[in-house]
C-alpha cells in the first residue's frame, strides 16, 4: 500500500526566464560586490555588463512597466552603441539581404505636417525618411529595420538582441542604479542637453534645442557609467523577447502573447507629455515586421 507523505513541496522561489536571466521570487539576501575579470578579452565594440541582481520596473510609471520585481542576469557583452548605418551595409554587402522595408516598399514615417504616423513609399534602412531626403548618414543609428532585420543582422555578426531584462540591467549600470536615466535623474545639465528626444510639446512643435530633429551620431551625447551611448533617446532598440505582462512574469507566468516585441530606450520622438520612454523603465511594443523612422537596435553576446 501506497503511503501518503506530510512533507511539503517547497515553493519555487525562482523561475528562468531566459538562458541568462532569473526571475526571483523573493528579494536577495546578499548583493555580491561584481567586478570585471582579470585578462577577460573583451570583443571590440562591446562593454563587459558584470552579472547581478537588478529590480526591474518602476513604482512611478506607466502600468505597463508595474509592478518591479527582482531578476538575477548572468555576464554578459553589449554592443557600445546601436548598430550604425555604415555597420549594417557592411552586412548588406556581404550577404545581399533584403529588409522587411524594402520588401514591403515603405515603412513608418512620422509625419510632422500632418503630425501622424503614414506609411511613406520608398523609405528604407539607407532613406529612412524617404527618398526625396538625403541618405542616412553612416554613423547614425540604423533604423527602418524590422525586428527580423535585426535578428539577421545578429547572427552575420555571431551575436543576438538582449532581452529587455538585460537592457534594462545594462541601463542600471549592472548594480540596480535607480535614476530615471543612465546618468542621473535630469536630462539637461549646464544648459546642455544630455540625449536626443523632442525639446517642446509632441507632436505641435519641436525646439531642437538638442541639435538633432531626426537621429543624431552614436555616440554624440557621451557615455554611461558602464560605457554605453544612447541608452537614453536617440531610437527606439529592438529587444528579443514577446511582450511580457510584469504581473504575470513575477508569479513564473510566461507571455503567451505573441504579437508584439518589446523596445527600449525611447526616440527622438519622445517628449514627457506625451511619451516619457527614455526612462530606463521605458518600454513601447511593435509587431516584428514593422519597420519605423526611430526605431533602431544594439547586440548582446
Amino acid at each position: 500500500m501506497g503511503s501518503c507523505s506530510s512533507e511539503k513541496k517547497a515553493e519555487q522561489t525562482s523561475f528562468d526566464f531566459s538562458p541568462t536571466v532569473k526571475i526571483l521570487k523573493e528579494t536577495p539576501k546578499t548583493f555580491p560586490k561584481q567586478e570585471v575579470p582579470k585578462n577577460l578579452a573583451i570583443p571590440d565594440g562591446m562593454v563587459y555588463v558584470p552579472g547581478g541582481y537588478t529590480q526591474i520596473g518602476t513604482t512611478d510609471g506607466m502600468d505597463f512597466e508595474k509592478p518591479m520585481f527582482w531578476v538575477e542576469v548572468k555576464p554578459f557583452f553589449m554592443d557600445i552603441s546601436p548598430v550604425t548605418v555604415g555597420q549594417f551595409r557592411e552586412f548588406i554587402k556581404a550577404t545581399n539581404y533584403k529588409t522587411y522595408a524594402e520588401n514591403f516598399g515603405d515603412g513608418g514615417f512620422f509625419d510632422t505636417d500632418a503630425k501622424g504616423w503614414i506609411l511613406k513609399k520608398g523609405v528604407n534602412w539607407e532613406y529612412p525618411q524617404g527618398k526625396d531626403q538625403p541618405k542616412a548618414p553612416d554613423n547614425h543609428p540604423v533604423t527602418q529595420v524590422s525586428w527580423y532585420d535585426a535578428v539577421a543582422y545578429a547572427k552575420w555578426a555571431g551575436k543576438r538582441l538582449p532581452s529587455e531584462i538585460e537592457w534594462e540591467h545594462a541601463a542600471r549600470n549592472a548594480k540596480n542604479d535607480r535614476n530615471l536615466y543612465p546618468f542621473g535623474n535630469e536630462i539637461i545639465k549646464d544648459g546642455k542637453p544630455l540625449a536626443n528626444t523632442w525639446n517642446g510639446v509632441f507632436p505641435n512643435y519641436n525646439k531642437n534645442t538638442d541639435g538633432f530633429f531626426y537621429t543624431s551620431p552614436v555616440g554624440y551625447f557621451g557615455k554611461t557609467p558602464l560605457g554605453l551611448t544612447d541608452m537614453t533617446g536617440n531610437v527606439w532598440q529592438w529587444c528579443d523577447n514577446w511582450k511580457i505582462n510584469y504581473a504575470d512574469i513575477a508569479q513564473g507566468i510566461m507571455p503567451t502573447d505573441t504579437t508584439e516585441k518589446v523596445e527600449k530606450g525611447g526616440s527622438f520622438l519622445c517628449e514627457p507629455g506625451w511619451c516619457h520612454g527614455y526612462r530606463v523603465s521605458g518600454r513601447s511594443f511593435t509587431s516584428p515586421e514593422t519597420s519605423l523612422m526611430h526605431v533602431g537596435f544594439r547586440c548582446v553576446k
